[in-house]
């Protein structure tokens, strides 16, 4: 069994790049990590790793080696799975990635619940914004906002995400309510930005209903969602946020919902995405807890923004979960 875990440890290395992105993720000194990886190499009798002060790169021993362990890992992952789905009630381990709001509101509680359910599971929680290679990480869930692009995973749609412009009272009294895309380009925005995606423009349909777009005048990045709702209630800049960020900010008169006659295109919805479909029973039943918990249909975060359903395009539900129509847009320039 030494072998397989220093097999999977190699995976880690060649996967995460470093030793001390292992260390960092495994939560181990990377003396650990390099005392296992020499073993493996003692046991095997043959060099699998080129080191270097900055950089590792396989042998050609090394690349057989991974070939063999990532299907190694692969029937290993399929046989727990098959065992489990033959459990009475859930158990064992549910390891899951997502976004840090989404993470801290929704699924926390969804895991709390659950968890009053089935005591037997055990839960791992990683909050991250970024990507993560779900099967190379070893995570059985995963939730992701926008349109899923890895065709290797099973994609699950939870909820919509829609979007909304907000500014402070102080904001407005300063610079007057913006009535047009061009009173809006003008003004400064805090703006969503982390490694890769960067909400520089907003998307929204114009009176013709074609996708058309909104340049802001970046003043401020930031990858949390409530570093942006802070800045917008400092009253030095408006922000684009989706409604899920939103708590009572709205209903404490602290932010308020600006160019609302617009028609703003979704910022895609939000994803369940697990590895296979035939996964464990804990998986389909956790993502059922979460869906319950939210409302699909009708976020329940959407609650926390009076008369949301008639803005930017909504008025008496035009589009609805799961397809689109057409919605009634005004000219937004």
């Amino acid at each position: 069994m030494e072998l397989t875990n220093r097999l999977m440890l190699l995976l880690d290395v060649i996967e995460h790049g470093s030793f001390a992105s292992v260390a960092e993720h495994r939560n181990v000194d990377r003396s650990v990590i390099s005392k296992q990886i020499a073993k493996l190499e003692e046991e095997l009798e043959v060099r699998l790793l080129h080191r270097t002060t900055r950089s590792l790169s396989l042998t050609a021993a090394g690349l057989e080696v991974v070939d063999s362990a990532t299907i190694l890992r692969e029937q290993l992952q399929d046989t727990i799975r098959i065992a489990q789905n033959y459990h009475q009630t859930p158990k064992g381990k549910l390891k899951i990635t997502c976004p840090h709001i989404f993470g801290r509101r929704f699924v926390q509680a969804a895991i709390s619940h659950f968890q009053d359910n089935y005591p037997d599971v055990e839960f791992e929680l990683r909050l991250e914004d970024r990507i993560v290679d779900m099967i190379g990480e070893g995570f059985d869930l995963g939730f992701r906002v926008g349109e899923p692009k890895d065709s290797s995973l099973i994609a699950r749609m939870i909820a919509r995400n829609r979007m909304l412009i907000v500014a402070s009272p102080q904001f407005l009294k300063h610079y007057g309510e913006p009535q047009s895309q061009h009173d809006l380009e003008k003004l400064p925005a805090a703006v969503y930005a982390s490694t890769g995606l960067i909400t520089e423009k907003i998307k929204f349909y114009d009176e013709k209903n074609q996708l058309s777009s909104i340049q802001l005048n970046t003043a401020y990045k930031a990858n949390e969602g409530d570093v942006l709702i802070d800045a917008a209630i400092s009253g030095k800049m408006f922000a684009v946020v989706a409604a899920h960020m939103i708590q009572n900010e709205i209903k404490d008169g602290l932010l308020q919902p600006i160019m609302t006659h617009i028609c703003l295109a979704d910022f895609g919805a939000f994803y369940a995405m697990y590895p296979h479909r035939d996964s464990p029973m804990k998986v389909k039943l956790f993502i059922d807890e979460l869906k319950k918990l939210i409302n699909d249909q009708y976020p329940t975060w959407e609650k926390n923004i009076p008369n949301f359903s008639n803005m930017y395009g909504y008025k008496n539900n035009l589009r609805q979960v799961g397809y689109k129509k057409k919605r009634q847009c005004s000219d937004a320039s």
